[in-house]
């Protein structure tokens, strides 16, 4: 796996996700993720490892989408776990992130959801 910047805390990742995205590298954006991730997507899914989010990337990206950078909300940090989340341009739902901090600073994501979506009533 080719070198990348890696995110020194855990906000930076959903920068680099947005960079790696939008260059089409889905490898790049799996590298974001620890081994055995689990992601919750596409919506009604789970998505576990990193091979298979790199697999998923590859899909998406290949639609070449456009992601906007979001404002972090306030990131929740306990020892080497944190919580990050954004909330969505277009205000539909919300976006979580569980982070773990890595033997070398690093963070890595754990747990990605990356649409909340209101329930219906």
């Amino acid at each position: 796996m080719p070198e990348y910047q890696q995110a020194m805390r855990p906000e930076d990742i959903t920068r680099l996700f947005v960079e790696r995205s939008n260059a089409g590298d889905a490898t790049g954006v799996a590298a974001l993720y620890e081994e055995n991730a689990v992601m919750a997507y596409p919506p009604g899914e789970v998505t576990v490892g990193r091979a298979a989010i790199r697999a998923l990337w590859e899909k998406v990206l290949a639609n070449a989408p456009r992601f906007e950078p979001e404002p972090p909300l306030p990131t929740l940090i306990s020892g080497d776990i944190a919580l990050t989340s954004t909330p969505p341009k277009d205000g539909a739902g919300a976006r979580a992130q569980v982070v773990r901090r890595q033997p070398d600073g690093s963070w890595l994501r754990l747990l990605d959801q990356p649409e909340f979506v209101p329930p219906t009533r």
